[in-house]
């Protein structure tokens, strides 16, 4: 079936059995829309995911390229042990005032250091400070820049790190090679870099539900 209608039902259900939000949760997403933020976070079992992937991982250190409300990052700072530490990059300092009183209420200011800054100014400061390596990148901000993205955690990981590029089908237009738009061209290359690059082992998946017709990519590094 292609009824949208249906596809948010069936993420509705599924993210109800498997992903229930608890009350930290749910107020991240409320603030985040009294804040007059975009609503363009991961749905809730997507970020269900993303944790998953984490305990799967074993992550100690976790990078986060686009932090908006704070939500994934929640999700995603869960799944780390004690010790554990994730950084979250910014553009928007008003995203991220929203974001540091998120992850305040969720009890992870001291898991989570929020930088706010265009992330490939900030990337390079954070290769300076010689940090162990990461264990999984997220990379969820804006997509033309995806490509460099993706280079800069090759950069910041080791073997065995995970990389997650989400939003990479775009309604479909990921298929479009002639096409001049910014966010598919620089998906597309992303894309391009993964299928291409000899340390990266990766594939892509197409999803539909309460995000529309989208998709995340999955690059595993080998080297």
């Amino acid at each position: 079936m292609s009824d949208p209608g249906v596809w948010n039902d069936v993420d509705d259900y599924l993210s109800a059995l498997l992903a229930p939000e608890d009350e930290v949760l749910t107020a991240a997403l409320r603030e985040a829309e009294e804040a007059g933020l975009p609503p363009i976070g991961v749905s809730p079992n997507a970020g269900k995911l993303l944790r998953l992937l984490a305990e799967t991982q074993g992550a100690r250190t976790v990078l986060e390229i686009g932090t908006l409300a704070g939500y994934s990052a929640i999700w995603l700072a869960r799944a780390l042990p004690t010790g554990g530490r994730l950084i979250t990059l910014e553009y928007e300092e008003r995203h991220a005032e929203v974001a540091r009183r998120n992850l305040a209420r969720a009890g992870l200011e001291e898991v989570v250091e929020v930088r706010v800054g265009a992330a490939l100014e900030l990337l390079p400061k954070l290769a300076d400070e010689h940090l162990p390596p990461f264990d999984l990148v997220f990379v969820d901000a804006d997509k033309a820049n995806n490509p460099h993205y993706v280079e800069w955690a090759l950069r910041l990981t080791t073997a065995g790190s995970l990389i997650v590029v989400d939003n990479v089908v775009r309604g479909g237009r990921v298929t479009d090679a002639g096409s001049d738009a910014p966010d598919v061209r620089g998906t597309r290359a992303a894309l391009e870099l993964i299928a291409s690059h000899p340390r990266l082992s990766g594939t892509a998946l197409q999803t539909v539900g309460v995000k529309g017709h989208d998709g995340f990519a999955l690059a595993r590094v080998l080297s």
